[in-house]
């Protein structure tokens, strides 16, 4: 009998192992173990794992469960209040970068054809990596995160026009009329239409019932069921997998079992997706970089320094102050997955040369193995290249937050403007308790203002940002937010410096109570079958603060 694929897979398994704990020891990302594990043991490497199709087949579905974890962390809402980050910032930054880059390319040489798709090639960021390391940061929803997830969306939107540029230009396809765009746009319409309405009316029900068995192994299999279904229509119809994995992802944010179904599908994200960024480092020949690494280097720093000051301008003519720009330019300032898939189809397709080919693939994996690096430190960068407008932009946020905190005292501060947010500002004024919020959402700050409620813009997590709302004076300190990072973020900066303060803490998972209560979390609720307003009142009954006035709070 053969074992080829189990010997590959005991390979791959076991060098990753290795590599990712000596990654974690030495504190770095572990994408960069996976992308050493490829380069190592691939075909061009030691040579360990030669049957490199079969592994990127399972690999694609790495990006295809992140697309979905990511589309659970967005709603319809949203994503409309996101469409000037897509659409305006994102579509400067594909166009300029894939322009400019195509103009560089044909006057040093390249064909038309060429310099086109290396334009699309270079135009791409890694969708997979920049949300992963943002997450892992607790800088998801910040403003940098925000515009940074805008622009790569609009380029995970763009894949498809450029894989359909590419094999046009490959001759797979014959001349592609405006009657043929049309109808493809068509079904692209309305495959997006069928997913948006199943979504809405059929999703929610069927979780519901599928619930009723209280069956993790059947849970699991309807997750897994509705993602590849959902990428398998747009891919039906000439769009990518991802697409449709993201849709998915966008409908089931909507309903109640968001959370269950980010827990069941985290554990195929993960290893799927290291075994995507495997696969990436198998396709580097190290035999060619002696005799490539001068043009590799350009490149390389070209790419880096190019993204970074392109999107930084557009964010900056876009409103955004300079130390925000550059923080999103930073965080992009690398090659991508998609520009990897574009580019084994120019290679297939003789569009471009093994010598070329291999120097954007070098450059390319290169700028993602330094991407960690350069997405961790995106704060220190920005207030190293631009000290005073960092130190600006946070004095101008310390200021608005001094200003709405400076009159109180024994006050709550409730750290999140939601829907719970809302409802624990709104019945702390009505028992004339001193209290004010802060969230990182404009549109949620801009809300509260509206309704007369002292909200301040800000990062609930930065423990500076807690003093200036005067932690040292509160009473107590109401987390309403619902995610785990965050949440556990602002409770250890807090309790690192006052173990005294109650803190109220509002989730939806009972099983990270413990958890909770493990960081110095004083009361953790469990929202997960209570109304907001239930829940609002069993915080704040259990914190000791009805009646008319707040609680003195106890010495430190």
């Amino acid at each position: 009998m053969e074992y080829s694929y189990l010997n590959d897979m005991l390979v791959m398994l076991a060098a990753t192992a290795l590599a990712v704990a000596l990654c974690l020891r030495m504190q770095l990302s572990p994408i960069l173990a996976y992308l050493a594990v490829g380069v190592i043991v691939g075909p061009f490497g030691t040579g360990l794992v030669n049957d490199v199709e079969h592994i990127r087949i399972f690999a694609e579905f790495g990006v295809v469960f992140l697309l979905f974890s990511i589309g659970l962390e967005f709603s319809v809402a949203l994503l409309i209040r996101m469409k000037a980050a897509v659409l305006g910032l994102g579509s400067a930054q594909v166009w300029l970068t894939a322009a400019v880059t195509a103009a560089v390319a044909f006057l040093l040489g390249l064909s038309p054809e060429s310099a086109l798709i290396l334009g699309g090639i270079i135009a791409m960021s890694s969708t997979a990596l920049v949300t992963k390391q943002l997450a892992d940061q607790v800088e998801l929803h910040t403003r940098h995160g925000r515009n940074s997830l805008g622009i790569l969306l609009f380029q995970d939107l763009m894949v498809v026009p450029f894989l359909i540029l590419v094999t046009s230009l490959t001759g797979a396809t014959t001349d592609i009329s405006m009657l043929t765009v049309a109808i493809t746009l068509s079904e692209a319409g309305l495959a997006l239409l069928v997913i948006f309405a199943f979504g809405r009316w059929v999703l929610r029900p069927l979780f519901r019932e599928v619930a009723r068995f209280r069956a993790a192994e059947l849970f699991t299999l309807t997750v897994l069921l509705i993602v590849l279904c959902s990428a398998w229509i747009t891919y039906s119809i000439g769009m990518s997998f991802e697409l449709g994995a993201f849709l998915a992802g966008v409908m089931l944010s909507e309903t109640e079992f968001k959370h269950q179904v980010e827990s069941e599908i985290r554990p195929f994200r993960d290893l799927l997706l290291g075994l995507f960024f495997i696969t990436i480092g198998m396709m580097l020949d190290i035999s060619m970089l002696p005799s490539i690494w001068s043009p590799v280097l350009i490149l390389l720093v070209a790419l880096i320094l190019f993204k970074c000051a392109s999107i930084a301008l557009f964010c900056r003519l876009g409103g955004w102050n300079s130390a925000v720009s550059l923080r999103t330019g930073v965080v992009l300032a690398h090659g991508g997955e998609f520009g990897f898939a574009i580019l084994i189809l120019a290679m297939g397709g003789g569009i471009l040369g093994p010598n070329e080919g291999q120097i954007v693939l070098a450059a390319m994996l290169f700028s993602m193995a330094l991407a960690p690096i350069l997405i961790r430190h995106n704060g220190k960068i920005a207030a190293f290249l631009l000290p005073r407008s960092t130190q600006q932009s946070r004095k101008e946020i310390s200021d608005r937050i001094l200003a709405t905190s400076s009159t109180l005292n024994h006050h709550v501060i409730v750290c999140g403007y939601g829907r719970v947010g809302r409802h624990a500002i709104g019945f702390l004024i009505g028992q004339r308790i001193p209290c004010m919020a802060i969230d990182l959402e404009p549109e949620q700050v801009q809300r509260g203002m509206e309704a007369k409620h002292p909200v301040s813009y800000g990062d609930a997590g930065s423990l500076s940002l807690l003093r200036a709302c005067g932690l040292v004076r509160a009473s107590a300190l109401v987390i309403s937010m619902i995610d785990f990072n965050t949440v556990m973020k602002i409770i250890t900066r807090v309790r690192s410096v006052d173990s005294k303060l109650p803190i109220i803490v509002r989730t939806r998972k009972e099983m990270h109570l413990y958890q909770l209560y493990q960081a110095g979390a004083t009361e953790v609720i469990a929202d997960t079958f209570g109304s907001d307003q239930m829940i609002t009142a069993e915080i704040l009954a259990r914190s000791g603060l009805r009646g008319s006035g707040a609680r003195d709070r106890p010495d430190a």
